[in-house]
């Protein structure tokens, strides 16, 4: 991959962490050539990164149309929350978002991350290439005046705990972290969990000191965060699929040319199913080699009809107006 380069205030930018931002519009130059910052809070090996924002800057240079996509990941230009609003006044052109982050400015796209809502990544792609997504979109876009341009996978989320959770009776007693967000702690109401909204950076420490006795996240994650360490089981569940938003602002947006809004978009849309086959990928090795040390036990036999039921009779009573439109939309398009 290329490697991202930071000059001129993208530097500058990097240098604050998101704090101050100090400059606005595209980076242009004489000849017309734009250059846009596209950002993320992962890490550089992780796939959103490697797989995801490096593949899109790399697609677009190779496309000759005059546009410079420059990378920042690892939350060099702030957290989410300072990113996605530098998104919306243009301080930052592009950004990958979860949607329960969104939600917090347009509420009804929450609903992409909760429970069970999808059946995995192709009913995610199969809704969001669909004219009842479009509509979402463009209510997104009026509300927030930023770009929605795709999906991308970012892995099912599944419990871990020191015991097998088969069943939601297993969850009975159990203190589970969930995200600080109204979408994620509805997940755990929905579910049956008692849900403790710890900062993710303390998870591993409440782990360890029994603070928490579970959390919920994706494989990948359970892994680079070494959970493993302190966590004897994790129960596929798949209880989420886990998606992030890639974003743009709209002014930025309306001023590129045709060739370079064609040349992004199509980057950013052919670098989703690399995106999915990298976290697909680095999945498999991890569950491999835990079988292999035996530092886990990967609990197979869940009962995931009895946590969907569970969900649908949550969310079919207590998700209103243009939620619940989306969320019976969405089970409507289920395989």
């Amino acid at each position: 991959m290329r490697k991202s380069t930071r000059t001129g205030r993208y530097q500058i930018l990097a240098a604050l962490s998101g704090a101050a931002l100090v400059a606005t519009g595209c980076g242009g130059t004489d000849d017309g050539d734009v250059t846009l910052s596209f950002a993320n809070s992962y890490a550089p090996e992780h796939p959103h990164t490697a797989c995801g924002i490096e593949a899109v800057s790399d697609k677009v240079a190779d496309s000759d149309a005059g546009l410079t996509v420059e990378t920042f990941p690892g939350s060099q230009l702030g957290n989410d929350d300072d990113r996605f609003a530098s998104v919306m006044s243009g301080d930052v052109e592009m950004d990958v978002q979860g949607s329960s982050a969104l939600a917090a400015t347009y509420e009804p796209i929450g609903v992409l991350d909760t429970a069970y809502t999808f059946d995995g990544p192709d009913h995610l792609f199969e809704f969001f290439d669909s004219e009842a997504a479009d509509e979402l979109k463009s209510d997104f876009r009026e509300q927030t005046g930023t770009r929605v341009l795709d999906v991308w996978y970012f892995g099912m989320r599944h419990f871990s705990a020191n015991e097998p959770i088969r069943e939601p009776a297993d969850l009975e007693g159990l203190r589970m972290r969930f995200p600080d967000s109204p979408v994620y702690l509805e997940n755990a109401e929905a579910l049956g969990a008692e849900a403790e909204p710890v900062a993710f950076e303390e998870v591993y420490t409440g782990l360890q000191q029994g603070v928490i006795d579970g959390q919920e996240n994706p494989i990948a994650t359970v892994a680079a965060e070494s959970f493993e360490e302190v966590q004897s089981h994790v129960s596929m569940t798949g209880h989420q699929t886990g998606s992030q938003l890639v974003v743009i602002n709209e002014e930025h947006w309306q001023s590129l040319n045709s060739d370079q809004q064609d040349a992004l978009q199509t980057a950013v849309q052919e670098t989703r199913p690399e995106n999915r086959q990298c976290i697909e990928d680095e999945e498999d090795e991890i569950l491999d080699e835990w079988e292999r040390t035996g530092d886990v036990e990967v609990v197979e036999d869940v009962d995931r009809e009895a946590f969907q039921q569970l969900a649908a009779d949550y969310f079919g009573e207590n998700l209103g107006g243009r939620q619940h439109e989306m969320y019976e939309l969405i089970r409507e398009q289920a395989p």
